[in-house]
């Protein structure tokens, strides 16, 4: 699992990737005239893509994730195509297909990351085309704004069984991670606590900043890290440096 920008040496259990399980149980085990459609969202490096890539392998889902150039042929290419399938004929042939692969098995749920720009592209009409002749659970990732997107097409929202909202990374989730990322290595609660508040809580912040702990502790040759040891290093919160003073730099001041 080294998707997503989490550099981790093994999966780690966190909520979200609790809550979105709990989202693909619900829908596979639903009742058959229940909505079929699920929705997790939340902002950008909660770990959302890494807590759907965490389910697929539990569950065997078929998971795209949708690129800002893609048309409709191209989300039902990529679908067959993780499904195992040769794509071929039109769009309509390659609907019917995808209908069929999912129809088939319907306990195999259809994970739609960056759902969002499906919205956008007015392509989410498709998605519920799939859905409602196929029957099978099908999940759709986004931002936070993805619901509000979702309530103006109503025959989509209609359809949705369960709204989950990814959730900031808390200690226990920071532990977890550091424990994965920096083996034989004891990070201290008090850096920890630094890292998820500096890191807004955002998890793809938070391994960076553990990449980080990991490189101090094995340049000094510590078993343990806490916020001393730390020292003056940086930590990494994504935002730009400030523009530099260009004249006082050549100047070698």
């Amino acid at each position: 699992m080294l998707q997503a920008g989490l550099m981790m040496k093994g999966p780690v259990a966190t909520t979200n990737v609790a809550a979105f399980m709990g989202l693909a149980t619900k829908l596979i085990e639903r009742d058959p005239t229940a909505p079929g459609f699920g929705v997790f969202h939340g902002p950008s490096g909660y770990g959302k893509t890494y807590a759907s890539i965490f389910a697929q392998n539990k569950t065997r889902a078929i998971r795209v994730e949708v690129g800002d150039y893609w048309t409709r042929k191209t989300l039902l290419k990529s679908i067959l195509a993780e499904a195992g399938q040769s794509p071929r004929g039109t769009i309509a042939d390659m609907a019917e297909a995808t209908i069929r692969i999912l129809g088939d098995d319907p306990g195999r749920p259809l994970i739609i990351d960056e759902a969002d720009r499906l919205v956008d592209k007015r392509m989410i009409e498709l998605v519920r085309d799939l859905q409602d002749k196929s029957t099978a659970p099908i999940i759709l990732i986004g931002e936070e704004h993805l619901p509000a997107k979702l309530a103006a097409v109503e025959r989509v929202h209609n359809r949705v069984l369960d709204w989950v909202a990814a959730q900031p990374t808390d200690m226990d989730d920071a532990r977890s991670l550091a424990a994965s990322i920096c083996p034989g290595i004891a990070i201290g609660d008090d850096l920890l606590a630094e890292i998820v508040n500096r890191s807004d809580g955002r998890a793809r912040r938070i391994v960076v900043n553990l990449i980080r702990a990991g490189e101090i502790a094995r340049n000094s040759g510590a078993k343990a890290l806490d916020r001393r040891a730390w020292g003056s290093t940086e930590f990494f919160d994504s935002r730009p440096p400030s523009p530099r003073n260009i004249a006082a730099l050549a100047r070698g001041l």
